[in-house]
């Protein structure tokens, strides 16, 4: 008995090490060593080392959401998803986008929502013929491993309808989350637990995102937007908005209850453009134009706590080569890097407030449109 006692403390002490050791390996090469035999299988399949190994895995990976634009109308429409790192991108992104490896083809009706501890949200999107509603079906893919969720519920909603994507720890689910707004102005949302049979209704909003291309930033277990106040009909003229318009609204994943953010107490007038919502790491940004001259950039140091607004940047269109109009684009490598557009649809520069470099570069002849998302290499594969 005693001996006994000895071997199995023994093999669970080679089990910890083994865990310990396999959990600082990146996720591609992990993923591989399954194969070496049933205990290694055994141990990179369990939950615990999963959530382990995605706490320890770096924070270096970014996804890109490729489609062709609508024109030329003669070339084949595609949609894809390519992972890489942000050093590449940066150095090299016309030919990260060209890259085949990484590379996962998308459906023509698919919209990626988000993405969250490795897995990516995916809309597939149909609309009625002369109607202003969809229907939506959403599913979890985590490109790295293969895994596809089954589909959520059908759910029927207005074309004017944004998304939200995020984890809820109190309850170990991934959720999504709709924002839509009617023809009279109502904003309402609904919340969806990946593995759940239905949908269910929050409570409504008290605004509505600029865009319905602009998704919920996930950060601290909220989805964050930034929108208009009341908004009135299906459009808007931004030249009419006021400052009090705007807020950003806090949508907690665990109560399904909102709260409202406020703005940088800095900011005393309304930008030229309609200013970007973003999170890097565990910090909430906020970029604008001033008077179409510069670009300011808040970064949020303590989520949740308003007064910890700060100003990080504040660069002047000159320097940065652009004319006239800038739309603010991602913040990389935790506020250091932001990659711009200006007027030109294909062109984006990357600003390094480091070094207070500025590199421009012109995607034209890839002619493809892109999104980027934070991503990270994991595991993760939910029920």
């Amino acid at each position: 008995m005693h001996m006994a006692a000895q071997h199995l403390t023994a093999a669970l002490f080679l089990c910890e090490v083994v865990m310990e050791i396999l959990s600082w390996i990146p996720a591609k090469p992990v993923t591989r060593l399954k194969l070496v035999c049933k205990s290694w299988n055994s141990i990179i399949s369990h939950p615990h080392f999963v959530k382990l190994h995605l706490h320890r895995s770096p924070n270096n990976a970014i996804l890109l959401s490729t489609r062709t634009p609508t024109f030329p109308r003669d070339e084949e429409k595609k949609r894809g998803l390519v992972l890489t790192t942000v050093e590449s991108f940066i150095q090299n992104p016309s030919s990260t986008l060209d890259a085949q490896e990484n590379r996962r083809s998308l459906h023509l009706e698919d919209w990626v929502s988000g993405s969250c501890n490795g897995l990516v949200c995916v809309a597939r999107i149909l609309c009625h013929p002369n109607k202003d509603i969809c229907d939506i079906w959403l599913r979890l893919l985590n490109p790295l491993t293969g895994f596809i969720s089954e589909n959520s519920p059908c759910l029927r909603v207005n074309v004017h309808t944004a998304f939200g994507f995020g984890y809820d720890e109190s309850s170990d689910s991934y959720k999504v989350v709709t924002v839509s707004r009617d023809s009279s102005g109502t904003v309402t949302a609904q919340v969806y637990s990946f593995g759940g049979s239905s949908w269910k209704r929050a409570n409504s909003f008290p605004a509505f995102p600029f865009s319905c291309e602009d998704n919920g930033q996930f950060i601290g277990g909220t989805l964050n937007w930034l929108g208009l106040r009341n908004p009135h009909g299906a459009h808007y003229d931004w030249a009419a908005v006021t400052l009090d318009m705007l807020m950003i609204v806090s949508f907690d994943l665990k109560s399904d209850t909102h709260k409202q953010i406020l703005l940088p107490k800095g900011i005393d007038e309304i930008p030229g453009q309609q200013p970007t919502l973003g999170v890097w790491g565990n910090s909430l940004y906020l970029l604008h134009d001033y008077k179409n001259t510069h670009l300011i950039a808040w970064q949020m140091k303590e989520f949740g706590d308003e007064n910890s607004w700060t100003q990080l940047l504040k660069i002047s269109f000159h320097h940065l080569g652009i004319v006239k109009t800038l739309f603010p684009g991602f913040i990389f490598e935790d506020g250091n890097i932001f990659m711009l557009r200006g007027s030109h649809l294909f062109e984006e520069v990357f600003y390094d407030r480091r070094d207070n470099s500025v590199k421009r570069v012109n995607f034209l002849a890839n002619n493809l449109l892109f999104d980027v998302f934070d991503y990270v290499e994991s595991l993760v594969q939910p029920c």
